[in-house]
């Protein structure tokens, strides 16, 4: 028999919020936005508008609260240094 594998629920969401941010920053590139600038722009202020509607980029986005969306981009920036 196999070992048992334990999984850490908020690795599964940290990875999914990570996906869907890179699927907004796309989806943002592909209207000719610059994805850095609107994203930066949405978690600063809050304000969706920022986000595109154009494949749902912003209801993606918008269903994660934004400070978690910040504290998994500053994990992903330390853990690279």
């Amino acid at each position: 028999m196999e070992n048992t594998k334990i999984y850490d629920s908020n690795e599964f969401q940290n990875e999914y919020v990570s996906m869907i941010v890179k699927e907004v920053a796309t989806i943002l590139e592909e209207r000719g936005y610059n994805p850095v600038n609107q994203i930066v722009g949405y978690l600063m202020s809050g304000d969706p508008g920022y986000i595109s509607s154009h494949k749902e980029a912003r209801n993606k986005i918008t269903a994660f609260d934004r400070t978690k969306i910040l504290e998994i981009l500053v994990e992903d920036f330390v853990s690279k240094k």
